[in-house]
């Protein structure tokens, strides 16, 4: 407060009167009255300046305002309530080397989607990214549905599709899945860079005139013409599911050819693969089976008209897994073991499997035998051009090594690692001798990139 001269001898004079009870004259009257009107524009004169303080604080607050207004209006992505999306995916190039033309299984040991065994020595760069989008959304009872898409585009220019579903469950109790995936793994190969089916597992799995690895795949989806059904439940340590594949049935076979005979679709086959499955701390084993309900569903006829059906096929499996790897990461061990057998018309395919993973290094080996009882050797002997190893009925033994070496964190970073590979293939055969000591082998450089 500003006190002034006049002030203090106002109040002096004020006082004065009281102590004194003298009167005050007209002239200190006027004095006073006129010093309490001054201190009375003085304080007007304050508020005035405090008021406007005020104002000018409260048009700076109302300018953040509208200004953090304006930030929150730029558009985003918003998902309904309790939803969850994720956008990730890899990326897979290969630097491939192979041995010598030709090929002894329809394993499919490339990428590259057009590639087919037996075509030529192979020297090339293949590979593929992949983009996944999954879509989650969960409700107060832990139930959820949720989605999954995953484009894949090759070096060659095209796009393709590996995974897309639609699902719907209650957490760690039942799930329902319907669309385009992969079912339960029955035949696990662990770190492999080589011995893979690259893209569609339930089609050309089957190339005639050479080896079939079989491996419980043909019903366990992701088709070029159809879909799967799949129904799971989960108790305790136990696992049970139910996959149903509704596909052509003849395009398990490379352009529809099977011991030499161009095949006749007649209608979709149904394939039922039941897995069930256990697991205990660092183990689990599981047992499945694979079979076509639909009868007639391919074949041909042969020069006097009869109708052979080729679509009875069931294939049983067994796979055991110890794995060490969460508990101890730097030292951790992964082994697996897979049987599998399928019962098809004219041919007997029996495969066993064993491979290991211990300090990013993996070794594996795959024994197939196939006995085949029927074989049109004239309808398949003029496209081989000697390059096919199998042209004849009888029994055949596949022997397959492979090895891969995971070398991580490539310029420090978690996501960036390299993979070196290698697999050789040998055949023994009474049907054919000189399909005999011929090996074929190849070695891969892969690069592997995960965002």
């Amino acid at each position: 407060m500003k006190i002034t001269t006049g002030s203090v001898l106002c109040a002096g004079l004020y006082s004065a009167s009281v102590f004194s009870q003298t009167p005050l004259t007209i002239e200190q009257r006027f004095m006073v009255l006129e010093q309490r009107l001054q201190d009375a524009e003085n304080r007007a004169y304050s508020a005035e300046a405090e008021i406007a303080a005020l104002k000018q604080a409260s048009a700076r607050k109302d300018e953040n305002n509208t200004n953090s207004a304006k930030q929150t209006d730029v558009p985003k992505l918003t998902l309904n309530k309790d939803a969850e999306l994720k956008f990730h995916g890899d990326v897979e190039f290969n630097l491939d080397g192979a041995s010598r033309t030709g090929s002894l299984t329809s394993a499919k040991t490339s990428a590259n989607k057009n590639w087919a065994p037996g075509d030529k020595e192979r020297w090339d760069i293949n590979g593929r990214i992949l983009l996944s989008i999954d879509g989650i959304q969960r409700s107060s009872n832990d139930q959820f549905a949720g989605f999954t898409v995953q484009p894949l585009a090759d070096m060659n220019g095209k796009m393709n599709l590996d995974d897309a579903a639609f699902f719907f469950g209650q957490e760690q109790d039942w799930l329902v899945k319907v669309g385009r995936f992969e079912a339960y793994d029955m035949f696990p190969l662990n770190q492999d860079t080589f011995i893979e089916y690259s893209g569609n597992t339930a089609n050309d799995l089957y190339s005639d005139g050479y080896g079939y690895i079989y491996m419980m795949k043909e019903a366990r989806g992701r088709s070029n013409s159809g879909g799967n059904l799949l129904f799971s439940k989960t108790s305790d340590n136990w696992y049970l599911e139910v996959n149903t594949l509704v596909e052509d049935g003849s395009s398990l076979y490379v352009d529809q050819r099977y011991h030499g005979t161009e095949l006749d679709n007649q209608k979709n086959v149904v394939y039922v693969r039941p897995v069930i499955a256990w697991r205990s701390g660092d183990y689990s084993v599981a047992a499945a089976m694979e079979t076509n309900l639909v009868n007639n569903a391919y074949g041909y006829k042969d020069p006097e008209g009869k109708w052979h059906d080729q679509s009875e096929r069931t294939g049983y499996g067994l796979t055991m897994n110890w794995n060490t790897l969460q508990k101890n990461p730097q030292d951790g061990v992964v082994v697996n073991m897979s049987t599998a057998y399928m019962n098809a018309e004219d041919e007997k395919d029996f495969s066993v499997g064993v491979n290991a993973l211990w300090h990013r290094v993996e070794l594996g080996y795959i024994y197939a035998h196939n006995k085949i009882s029927e074989f049109n050797i004239s309808g398949l002997n003029s496209e081989c051009d000697n390059e096919c190893a199998i042209l004849a009925p009888g029994n055949y033994d596949i022997h397959t090594i492979h090895t891969s070496w995971q070398l991580p964190n490539i310029m420090n970073m978690p996501n960036f690692n390299i993979y070196l590979g290698a697999y050789t293939s040998w055949l023994n055969s009474t049907a054919q001798e000189e399909a005999n000591d011929q090996p074929r082998y190849g070695a891969r450089l892969r690069f592997k990139y995960l965002f």
